[in-house]
């Protein structure tokens, strides 16, 4: 007989005390200031690391301030600027056609509703959970791939989609805890159970993880 969603919430409400207990610092790693600045760092981030992507957008927020400078940036200009976050063609596209929306339907402002910001190119539900969980305060998981690996490892969702991952960590996980659940995922995921050999024998949730293919031996 499967875990009923009772239990299931329940063994996720003391994970996710286990997890705060051990990842204290635990918080989104892009660096931000403004709801633009975090909508413009996601999109970046996508197939890169998010100290790749500071390191670019350290003197690229200095530049375009404004959805406005986005929109009127030149394609080849930009794409040098982002060249080292990788697939820079399809990201320049992304960013600055979501600019030119924003000017035009936002007054230039970053909206504060999933509805809205997932109209927007280039933008999906995870990089719209990231915003309104992160630069908004609003409760929101974000599904990255890291997210999708460890909450299916721990048994809390399992799918072949991110989105019904994100609407089953939904059910399981307490709404207020949504968005720092995303937080603690990631640096689990990052720091202890890891793609190819995660550090089991050293998991702080071990004894709460039903995943068959825990490692005998950490690394």
């Amino acid at each position: 007989m499967g875990e009923s969603l009772q239990a299931k919430r329940s063994r996720a409400k003391k994970l996710i005390g286990l997890l705060e207990a051990a990842y204290p610092d635990a918080k989104i790693a892009l660096s931000f200031k403004t709801p633009l600045e975090l909508l413009v760092a996601t999109i970046l981030s996508a197939q890169c690391t998010d100290e790749r992507v500071n390191q670019v957008t350290g003197s690229l927020f200095n530049k375009y301030r404004t959805a406005r400078d986005y929109a009127a940036a030149l394609p080849e200009t930009f794409e040098g600027e982002i060249h080292s976050t990788g697939f820079y063609k399809a990201k320049t596209k992304a960013v600055l056609t979501m600019a030119k929306m924003l000017v035009e339907r936002h007054r230039g402002r970053v909206p504060d509703t999933l509805e809205e910001l997932v109209r927007l190119p280039g933008v999906g539900r995870k990089t719209a959970n990231v915003v309104l969980g992160n630069a908004f305060g609003q409760d929101a998981i974000a599904v990255d791939t890291h997210v999708f690996r460890v909450s299916q490892r721990l048994g809390l969702a399992k799918s072949d989609d991110p989105d019904k991952i994100e609407f089953q960590l939904m059910e399981v996980i307490p709404r207020t805890k949504w968005t720092q659940a995303t937080h603690l995922l990631v640096t689990h995921g990052r720091r202890t159970c890891q793609a190819r050999k995660p550090l089991c024998p050293r998991c702080q949730v071990r004894a709460l993880c039903p995943w068959p293919g825990k490692t005998a031996v950490s690394a």
